[in-house]
This record gives structure tokens, sequence and C-alpha cells, in this order.
């Protein structure tokens, strides 16, 4: 009989004789693993387990170690310089060729060095030449006169009030209404019949007697709802500073573009003119310090 388990065995017994007779017994052990696998199992081989390795020293022992008199002396580790850096001899050669340039606040020269001809007499600006008029008559203890240009219409600037305003306005669609001339240059107001909704107002004026002329574009302002409808444009003429000379003249015309027709007021043919003039001022005593300063 066999019994449950890996280990467990049957281990019979034999008796023969009576029970006086005396006989040997064997006994045998039957492994049920031998039955069910009777392959010899191979030996495993041991695992072999690796010891730790040494552990680093910490600061304080190398600190120790360091400071015992009786081990040599450490040689110090070489600092190496980033490649970033520059050297002795780079910035020394940067430090020779560094050059101290001095500007305004746009960042242009404070100076500009020009060199004239003589047949090319030189153009001294407006401003410069007030100062220096200005210190020659102070130093000579001389009343101080200023001569200011300015722009005058050879026609009424209120062409608006003229009775005949309206009915130019009917014939040429297209009318000047008023000019008005100050130090920031020439603003004026132009009326034009409302004949379609797009439409273009431009100004075409001269300062060289129409050799050279330039065209700028008027703005839309407002709309008239009295018969006739009309539409208000407003438009704007820069003067440079070296065309405010007594005697200059400038001449303007505008036109209308509407509904792919080109209306015109020039003034009946003679044009739009302003010339310039000028007037003397004489200036106080008790105010020629405060030019000077604001000049």
């Amino acid at each position: 009989m066999a019994g449950s388990g890996e280990n467990s065995g049957v281990t019979p017994q034999f008796t023969g004789g009576s029970s006086d007779a005396c006989c040997s017994v064997r006994t045998t052990t039957i492994r049920l693993r031998d039955l069910y696998d009777p392959k010899p199992q191979p030996p495993k081989a041991p695992v072999r387990i690796r010891p730790p390795g040494p552990r680093p020293p910490s600061v304080k022992q190398l600190n120790l170690k360091q400071g015992s008199p009786g081990d040599p002396a450490t040689e110090p580790v070489a600092r190496r310089r980033a490649r970033s850096l520059p050297s002795s001899a780079e910035r020394q050669k940067a430090q020779r060729s560094l050059q101290v340039r001095f500007v305004d606040s746009l960042g242009l020269e404070l100076e500009d060095v020009k060199v004239f001809k003589v047949q090319e007499p030189p153009l001294i600006p407006q401003h410069v030449m007030f100062r220096l008029l200005m210190s020659s008559e102070l130093a000579f203890a001389k009343s101080l006169e200023l001569s200011l240009p300015y722009f005058k219409p050879c026609f009424p600037e209120n062409v608006g009030a003229q009775p005949d305003f309206l009915e130019r306005l009917g014939a040429q669609g297209v009318c000047l209404e008023q000019v008005v001339c100050s130090e920031q240059g020439i603003t004026g107001t132009v009326r034009v019949l409302n004949l379609s909704y797009e439409k273009r107002v431009t100004v075409r004026y001269s300062f060289t007697d129409w050799r050279t002329h330039t065209e700028t574009a008027a703005s839309w302002t407002e709309s008239g709802h009295r018969a006739p409808e009309t539409d208000s444009f407003r438009f704007r003429l820069p003067v440079p500073p070296f065309l405010l000379q007594p005697g200059a003249i400038l001449e303007f015309a505008i036109r209308y573009r509407v509904a792919g027709r080109c209306h015109w007021d020039n003034n009946g043919g003679r044009n739009y003119k302003l010339w310039c003039h000028s007037y003397t001022v004489t200036v106080p005593r008790e105010c020629k310090d405060s030019m000077l300063h604001f000049t």
C-alpha cells in the first residue's frame, strides 16, 4: 500500500515459520518521486555572492588624511579657464582699441564736417543767423529787431463769405471756402457738390512757378444738408523753412474727382497765390535774456 506524499514509502515485512523461529528482516524504502521521475536531478550550482566594493572616503576622512604630517604633500589641481572668457592679452587689446563716441539722443554724430568750395557759398540755417545777429546786436548795445516771414494770400481769406460763392460752387462743382496761414503751415477748407458717394479732393501746389509741383489729398470733414447738398474737405500745405524768404510765391489749385469726371477750381484761371512777406519786431530790453534762453 502506497501512502500520499513525496517522501512516503512502503516497508514490507517477511515472516516465515513459527513464531519461535528467528529470521532476518529486510526493509526496503520506495520513494514515489523515483517512480514518477526516474531521471536523477542534476545538482544545482551554488550562487556566488559578490562582496560589496569599498566605500569612497568622506570629506571628513579626506581632511584628516591631508592634515596628517606623515603624508606627502599633494599637488594643487590646475583650474582651466572657460573658453568663453577672453584671455588677459585679448582684454588688453580690446582696451587699447576701445573708442569713445559722443552722439545725440537720436544716435547721430554731434558734428558734421563739410568742405566748401570757393564757388559754393555755404548755406547757413536761418536759426543760426538769428542767434548770431542777436549776439552781435547785444554786444554793441543795439536794440534787437527780429524779421519774421509769413505768407499772405492775394485773395480774400474767407472765400465762403463772398456773395458769389454759391454761384461759383454750382458752376464748378468745387470751390475754395477758407484759407488760414500760420507758423505750422497753410490750412484750408474746400466745399464740393455731393454728386456721388465716392469722391476725391486733391490740392496741387508749387513753389517754383509750376516748374515742379506736388499734390496732397484733402480729408472729408462734414456734410451740408442745405440745398444744394455739399461736402466739406480739409487740406494742409506744409511750408519748408528754407522757402520762407521774402518774395517767395506759393500757388495752388483744387481738383475734384467724382463719378468719372474731374472738376477744377483755379480761381478763374489765375490760381490761388500766397506771397511771402516779412515784418520787423523790436524786442524790448527786458525780454532779451529770455529770448536768448529759448533760441
